[in-house]
């Protein structure tokens, strides 16, 4: 089984570079990992692709040695757990409030004795079937050990519940959703008595205290360098739009050559 790029720097106390996806653009699998990205976080919550669609940029991802995140738009067991089959390495849980939300996830992910996942060993993960129909598999141990499970810290209820969700066995990392979080904040009755930069920071001092990693897109440099002083380890900075900016800058080029 391929191993987790992103768990081996988390492991090692570093930070996992992360870059968003959003649209089926197969050659900006080969970018990300060519350019030493080692996770893509391919977002199926806010965008819409086809089943083939996601496993062909599953199965490149996991062919070009880069760890696939999936933000799925359910929670349906069948569905998540296919995603690990289909080559996914992480799975980024959107809007999940509590504990118990958390645990039903890890249950349907995680093999057991961590959950309740189905078995099959047909797909990408288990060189479908090469690795698992044989005496003494170790299908389900590695299943386990190099996928992970993420969770996103984006609202108040999340918030004040962050200490039983990052105790939940199987979940490796909180990630914060600071657009969905910080509106709620703002949204909340009486208006939230905590900021959006004090949220994080509970985030990171809670991660940090049960030993599990931490994560949140980082707009600019000065935002990684921000977030890594407070232990950040899953750091998201770049993805498909910043194709705007390519052309934005081409656009510019041709007004200057042209004179327009």
């Amino acid at each position: 089984m391929r191993n987790s790029r992103t768990l081996n720097k988390i492991q090692q106390n570093r930070c996992a570079r992360v870059c968003g996806l959003g649209h089926y653009l197969p050659f900006f699998v080969r970018y990300a990992a060519h350019f030493g990205y080692d996770v893509i976080w391919l977002d199926l919550e806010h965008r819409a692709m086809t089943d083939r669609e996601v496993q062909s940029l599953l199965s490149l991802c996991y062919h070009n040695d880069i760890d696939c995140m999936v933000r799925p738009p359910t929670q349906e067991r069948t569905r998540l757990y296919r995603y690990f089959e289909d080559g996914a390495t992480g799975l980024m849980m959107p809007l999940v409030s509590d504990a118990e939300e958390a645990q039903r996830i890890v249950n349907a992910v995680k093999f057991p004795p961590i959950g309740n996942r189905g078995m099959d060993g047909a797909g990408l993960d288990g060189d479908y079937g090469l690795e698992v129909w044989q005496p003494n598999s170790t299908y389900t141990d590695d299943a386990n050990r190099e996928s992970f499970i993420a969770i996103q810290i984006e609202t108040p209820e999340a918030l004040a519940n962050v200490e039983e969700i990052a105790s939940v066995p199987g979940v490796d990392a909180l990630f914060v959703g600071p657009g969905d979080l910080g509106l709620r904040l703002n949204q909340s009755e009486g208006g939230s008595q905590i900021s959006l930069d004090e949220a994080i920071a509970q985030v990171a001092v809670v991660a940090r205290r049960k030993g599990i990693a931490w994560g949140i897109p980082a707009g600019t440099p000065e935002l990684i360098k921000q977030y890594r002083a407070l232990g950040a380890q899953l750091l998201a900075y770049g993805g498909d739009f910043g194709l705007a900016a390519v052309l934005e800058s081409s656009s510019q080029d041709f007004g200057e050559a042209l004179g327009e």
